[in-house]
């Protein structure tokens, strides 16, 4: 069994978070839901950002490092959107097992980071129109993790949904994708345990 942290996107814990922990629970595995927010849960991307921008990323992720400070090493991270810049900052100041990252991903330089740790496995998934995406930004990761040594997997799925994998963002959602991308995330998260 593992220890998944999953870390919201913009948009707050939302059902495709909530989903997620219970997939994971199903699974074996522990989830540990992180809100950032203390409840908010916004339904639109340009309030969310006003939100995100009035707290400060520095304050998010100071708040991501403090929810994670009592776990013990070795847990993976799991976030969407600008949870994966949370994901990223905790992989690199906790010893991590690995790295999932949904609809997103920062350099590292971003993040206050030199270096990925090169034993964080990452996977990064996202849909192919997806419209926020950051292609440059997501080059920069991917490059990082592979000068670490580490081992990096990109998915990418047909559609244009940001938070493909929430099922109460109907615009957004798609089952199929979704399907694959637990299959490979809970594959990733086996591999994790050996």
């Amino acid at each position: 069994m593992s220890t998944v942290v999953l870390f919201h996107s913009a948009l707050g814990v939302r059902q495709g978070v909530t989903d997620a922990a219970e997939r994971l629970r199903s699974a074996g595995h522990e989830a540990v839901v992180v809100d950032q927010y203390d409840g908010l849960v916004f339904d639109d991307y340009e309030t969310a950002g006003r939100h995100v921008e009035a707290v400060g990323f520095p304050a998010l992720m100071a708040r991501a490092e403090a929810a994670v400070a009592d776990l013990p090493e070795g847990f993976a991270v799991l976030g969407w959107s600008n949870g994966t810049g949370m994901a990223e900052y905790v992989a690199t100041r906790r010893r991590t097992s690995g790295a999932v990252l949904v609809a997103g991903a920062l350099p590292l330089e971003l993040l206050g980071a030199e270096a990925w740790p090169g034993t964080v496995p990452v996977q990064l998934h996202r849909t192919e129109a997806d419209p926020f995406a950051r292609s440059e930004w997501e080059a920069a990761l991917v490059s990082a993790v592979e000068d670490s040594g580490a081992a990096v997997a990109r998915f990418t799925y047909p559609g244009a949904g940001h938070l493909f994998t929430d099922a109460s963002l109907p615009a957004e959602h798609d089952a199929a994708a979704t399907a694959l991308f637990w299959e490979r995330v809970l594959e990733f998260l086996d591999g994790l345990r050996a």
